[in-house]
């Protein structure tokens, strides 16, 4: 049998463009066991893909924050021992970060990553056996891809599957929609997705805008949820929620549970956020809105309906977010 180890710890929307390579390798390499190593936190949401085998969580944004810990020390010395139990036929770091390239230095293997040309951090380069040439101005998504199958020896065929069947997921969402009491007609009804939250300001998109669409969503009778993800970021859906008939604010859940409840909605608003990716991901109707970052080369991609507005200082005006919930909203 075939072992490879795959590295890509974070963020979400990193997390979710890596899900296509996986399934690409799984497809060329049917007998072949695949291991991830991810943030604990995304770990639910990595073992929801099919061909995966097996999660290594790791919990560098945890620990970083508790270095003077003995038992941040303790669970490092497990996760690097945990890592170095198995020999794999290939280890690829697909991230390609410092933090990272420690991590691959750790494992067991030939190890794969781009060369000093490809790679965000240059000195990265270093921690890999073998280093692979990949433009950097392919989409994420792409990249991804084309360093998982160099390390791996087989052509990319096909466009990008992200391994998550919207569908199945979707079945399951009633029982994260009650247990996040969300309102009666969310429950059996359309319901969309506000992706209001960003851990970065400039990505942020008015609340008065919010606020004048979820209003037109609600007068066509879809319920709206607004999820969050810091005490912040909550505080911020409350407000919204306060001005907006028929919104709900759930409790916070696992990235699994979230994806089930994306995966029953009738629609995704949102902006430039991990789990705009995930929306895409799921092929839900979607609507990204950028107006602090480009979405050329790290927008959303997937088999829906995806309208994707504005770039980097635009303000991307209601009227044009509201006329792309009309060409993407399934009558």
């Amino acid at each position: 049998m075939v072992d490879i180890l795959f590295i890509k710890t974070s963020s979400l929307g990193d997390v979710v463009h890596h899900m296509p390579a996986v399934t690409d390798a799984r497809r060329r390499l049917p007998k072949a066991r695949l291991v991830w190593v991810v943030e604990e936190a995304f770990a639910p949401l990595v073992g929801l893909h099919p061909g995966v085998d097996a999660i290594v969580p790791v919990a560098w944004r945890r620990w970083r924050k508790r270095l003077g810990q003995g038992e941040t020390w303790r669970e490092i010395a497990g996760f690097s021992r945990r890592l170095r139990a198995e020999q794999y036929d290939a280890v690829v770091d697909t991230q390609g970060l410092m933090r990272t390239a420690v991590i691959t230095r750790l494992a067991r293997g030939v190890r794969h990553g781009y060369d000093t040309g490809s790679i965000k951090e240059r000195l990265a380069s270093a921690a890999y056996d073998v280093r692979h040439a990949v433009s950097r101005d392919l989409h994420a998504v792409e990249r991804n891809r084309r360093l998982t199958a160099l390390a791996l020896g087989y052509e990319i065929a096909g466009d990008a599957d992200y391994g998550l069947d919207r569908a199945t997921l979707a079945d399951s969402s009633a029982a994260t929609l009650a247990s996040a009491t969300l309102a009666v007609p969310a429950r059996g009804g359309p319901y969309a997705v506000l992706l209001h939250a960003t851990a970065r300001p400039e990505k942020e998109w008015p609340e008065a805008d919010w606020v004048a669409l979820g209003k037109t969503l609600s007068a066509r009778g879809i319920a709206l949820v607004l999820p969050w993800g810091t005490p912040r970021e909550k505080e911020r859906a409350e407000r919204l929620a306060g001005a907006l008939p028929g919104a709900t604010v759930p409790d916070r859940k696992p990235l699994d549970e979230v994806a089930r409840l994306i995966a029953g909605a009738s629609l995704v608003v949102g902006v430039d956020t991990g789990l705009l990716h995930l929306a895409a991901a799921l092929g839900v109707p979607l609507v990204s809105i950028f107006v602090g970052s480009r979405p050329t080369l790290t927008g959303p991609t997937g088999s829906g309906p995806i309208a994707t507005l504005g770039g980097h200082g635009e303000r991307c005006p209601l009227g044009d977010v509201l006329g792309a919930v009309e060409r993407v909203l399934p009558a």
